[in-house]
């Protein structure tokens, strides 16, 4: 049995069991994936903030609230002018151009050209392939090793080989989104890591 044929025997009895559907395996291959080489706590917490952000599908989800919403929210004209700035939105349209995707819903044209910059897909020419599963993953591994989304990294709260404590998964939130859901999601990575355990994943 390979290595990932046994991180999902893992999971399959735990978090996503106990029938795994084939986005589920597409979305966490996608994962492991991007993942490849990084430490094990890493990893462990990347498949927890999926699998938080996507409601458990393990799919890149996009930002709920239709183009009226994100016009109003992020776009030059609407409501919040200074937040679309900060976002890099200068051109009407962007607010709904460059709404949330993915599987840490990056946001605004800044960011999107950062991922593109970085990962090499046009996703500022054609921000809807920021939701597949590849570029997701990619865009995830990417933000949260180097701290695009609030300044802490990984390495900001998680070893660099080894295993993480439910504490350390717990403040890891801050990666993302201060502490919302911290404990909950620390639960989660706590599981995903016994499965890349059970994977050989060091």
């Amino acid at each position: 049995m390979n290595s990932n044929a046994r991180f999902f025997d893992a999971v399959r009895k735990g978090l996503l069991g106990p029938t795994l559907t084939p986005s589920e395996v597409t979305g966490c291959s996608a994962i492991l994936d991007a993942m490849a080489g990084a430490p094990l706590s890493w990893c462990a917490y990347a498949l927890a903030t999926a699998y938080k952000e996507t409601a458990h599908t393990m799919q890149p989800i996009e930002e709920m609230g239709g183009n009226a919403y994100f016009f109003r929210r992020y776009d030059p004209q609407g409501q919040r002018p200074d937040i679309a700035r900060q976002l890099g939105n200068t051109q009407p349209g962007d607010g709904v151009k460059f709404h949330g995707r993915g599987y840490v819903q990056i946001t605004g044209r800044k960011n999107y050209t950062k991922a593109f910059a970085k990962i090499g897909v046009d996703i500022v020419s054609h921000p809807e392939l920021a939701l597949g599963d590849d570029v997701a993953a990619k865009i995830m591994r990417r933000g949260m090793q180097e701290g695009w989304f609030t300044g802490k990294s990984f390495a900001s709260y998680l070893p660099g080989s080894g295993p993480a404590t439910v504490e350390a998964y717990t403040q890891a939130r801050r990666i993302i989104n201060g502490t919302d859901a911290a404990g909950e999601i620390a639960g989660y990575a706590m599981q995903f890591q016994v499965a890349l355990q059970a994977g050989g994943w060091a």
